[in-house]
């Protein structure tokens, strides 16, 4: 059984909705206090209310309205985490945009975006909570990269799927600088997870997204959420640069034909 992280401070970027907020409800649900940042402030603070009325007694649920594409958005994250919990122990840098793009008609300006939000985003995130990591007896940094990009891709999201391999190339070399200061960095990679905006592409979607999927279902917020938990457990201290995958199986089989074989 893991070490109770009750109490711990969390900070967890672009969780007003999706994967983020599942990230967060796991969290808030194991009795840490968590920040929760993101761009839409009603969102924000409907999702606070609601991860509020799931916590333990005594954990608590903030908000702030932040850009992670911005550094200065980011070094207020922090501060505000530090202000209202005393400290940062745990960094869930998850923001991310996915906008269909395809080459012929991507611009400048849209794989600026995408780039932004999703990798320097990461990486300013990761330097505005150097100080405070460092000082905690804790020291997680897990970042949601995606299968999207490291493992496989998608037409239309050429430029989503190369911010999320930056990610990775980015936490083996972070993980390095950071073991000096007792810091772990490591990232999740979701296969298809049922968000809002999965629900939006129709039932007929989901039911052939889930027959490629080994286990047979499409994965739920709660299984990143938990994944995240876990690198940021006492017992995963000496993990650090990896990367775990959360697909239920989905980019093993060669074909069709071998999901369901004997």
């Amino acid at each position: 059984m893991l070490k109770s992280l009750a109490g711990s401070r969390v900070l967890v970027t672009g969780a007003s909705r999706g994967i983020g907020k599942g990230v967060a409800a796991v969290f808030a649900e194991a009795g840490c206090n968590v920040l929760i940042t993101g761009r839409d402030e009603d969102a924000l603070a409907s999702t606070a209310d609601e991860l509020s009325g799931r916590a333990p007694e005594g954990a608590q649920v903030a908000w702030l309205a932040a850009d992670t594409a911005e550094p200065e958005d980011c070094r207020a994250a922090a501060a505000e985490t530090v202000r209202r919990f005393g400290g940062i122990d745990v960094l869930c840098a998850n923001a991310g945009v996915f906008p269909e793009d395809p080459l012929p008609s991507m611009t400048p300006e849209g794989l600026q975006r995408v780039m932004a939000t999703n990798f320097n985003g990461t990486v300013y995130s990761v330097q505005a909570c150097l100080d405070a990591l460092a000082e905690s007896d804790l020291g997680r940094i897990v970042v949601t990269s995606s299968i999207t990009g490291p493992i496989t891709g998608v037409p239309g999201w050429s430029h989503y799927g190369a911010s999320k391999a930056a990610q990775l190339g980015f936490i083996r070399s972070a993980a390095l600088e950071l073991a000096a200061k007792g810091i772990t960095i490591n990232a999740v990679l979701p296969g298809n997870i049922r968000t809002e905006g999965l629900d939006d592409l129709g039932e007929d979607y989901l039911r052939r997204m889930s027959a490629s999927v080994p286990l047979g279902r499409i994965g739920s917020v709660a299984d990143i959420g938990y994944t995240a938990l876990f690198l940021a457990s006492r017992e995963a201290g000496y993990i650090t640069g990896q990367t775990i995958v959360v697909d239920g199986g989905q980019v093993l089989p060669e074909s069709l034909d071998a999901i369901g074989a004997p």
